[in-house]
């Protein structure tokens, strides 16, 4: 059933499934993954499912899962807090060097980015030595740190304090970007790195053990929940609050560290303003909605309240979009957190080469090797296409382009 904005998905024993997806593709089995959700008894009112929905873990990216009494570790996923952070500088067009690769290797150089695999030494990813500015936010992040590893002492083992101010890897970037009125901006997108990891695979774990007796009955073993009340329900919420406050903080260093790093290599004086929020894409919080208090899982949305900025960005290839939530209800205020992929990173390395992500990002100044080719534009949907879908949910404040991307 297909509504002016949306279409209505139903099956029995489960909360409506609201899809703002009018031409863009839906896997099937992202359709299939939303109906498992949609059974779960806590789930409110329904599921409100974004144009860049695809396939998850447990329950697809792009969709919003509003819990009353219950929240679900794997909904909110591992990469806890993951989101985008843009500031659009005094800077024109005009003031950037013809050749880009400069600017590109100064950011590459001030911010650990990549992941040394198998590594017996150091991690390229993460700070050998972290600057003062990573040691001031962590002193701010350290006392809640403290609490959680008195309760779980396996995070103390994990990437933490070096891993702040840290690009990583993936879908991560770092982008120097034009508008409409080629007004130069900084945009970066990543989250809680190695310990939001660690946190988000420890209390899914732990989920699924709470559950041993009655996991079968689950449609997915990773819609293991905790129910409100307790222990694990609010050491979780606890820890996933600490994990998206790091990731804020991760994003604040790394802008602080690139916009530092475009000054070493234009030399005009500058300034960075603020025009869009630093927002999650992948979290959890409480809101009020129809009347009523609910945990909000936002697991691959920006939350889109009346007149609240965003930031939807496109592959390393596309568009990106600033944008102004129009408050839409029936999405439980919420907006896409990007294109969605169409491939996986496997199936986009078989189909297509070096020569072909050269072509799809001739204009951008960026990597174009071999371990970049699964992040080819073409390995997501059409940006254009995903923001049309979702008209009723945003409206478009500025539209970036990309001149120089870093990858991981």
């Amino acid at each position: 059933m297909i509504t002016n904005d949306y279409e209505l998905m139903t099956a029995p024993n489960s909360v409506p499934v609201k899809m703002w997806t009018h031409g863009v593709p839906v896997e099937a089995e992202a359709r299939e993954q939303l109906l498992n959700t949609a059974k779960m008894p806590f789930i409110f009112r329904h599921l409100a499912v974004m144009p860049d929905v695809h396939l998850g873990k447990g329950s697809t990216i792009g969709s919003v899962i509003p819990t009353r009494g219950a929240i679900i570790p794997a909904a909110v996923g591992v990469d806890i807090g993951c989101g985008m952070m843009a500031v659009r500088t005094s800077l024109n067009a005009k003031d950037l060097p013809d050749n880009l690769y400069a600017i590109r290797h100064a950011i590459e150089i001030a911010v650990p980015h990549g992941r040394t695999a198998n590594r017996s030494g150091q991690d390229k990813g993460a700070w050998q030595q972290p600057p003062e500015t990573v040691d001031h936010h962590w002193s701010v992040l350290q006392t809640g740190f403290k609490q959680l590893t008195d309760k779980y002492p396996q995070l103390l083992k994990t990437n933490n304090h070096l891993h702040l101010g840290t690009l990583g890897t993936g879908n991560h970037f770092i982008e120097l970007c034009l508008d409409e009125s080629d007004r130069v901006w900084v945009m970066l997108h990543s989250g809680s790195r190695g310990v939001g990891n660690a946190i988000g695979n420890l209390f899914i774990t732990l989920a699924q053990q709470d559950m041993k007796q009655h996991i079968a009955h689950l449609p997915d073993r990773n819609l293991a929940y905790f129910e409100e009340g307790s222990r694990h329900f609010a050491d979780y919420m606890e820890a996933v609050g600490w994990a998206q406050n790091f990731a804020r903080h991760n994003r604040e260093v790394m802008m602080q560290h690139t916009l530092a790093a475009l000054a070493t290599v234009i030399t005009k004086p500058f300034t960075a303003t603020m025009e869009a929020v630093n927002c999650h894409h992948n979290y959890v919080q409480q809101e009020q909605h129809f009347g009523q208090n609910v945990l909000v899982t936002r697991k691959g949305a920006v939350a889109a309240h009346r007149g609240v900025m965003g930031i939807i960005p496109g592959s390393m290839g596309a568009k990106s979009f600033i944008v102004r939530g129009l408050g839409n209800k029936e999405s439980f205020c919420s907006c896409s957190h990007g294109a969605g992929r169409v491939l996986s990173r496997t199936a986009a390395k078989k189909r297509f080469t070096i020569e072909d992500q050269k072509r799809a990002t001739a204009h951008v100044e960026c990597r174009k090797d071999s371990d970049v080719i699964d992040e080819i534009p073409m390995a997501y949907k059409d940006i254009e296409a995903v923001m049309a879908a979702q008209s009723s949910l945003v409206e478009i404040v500025h539209t970036l382009r990309q001149v120089v991307c870093v990858k991981g």
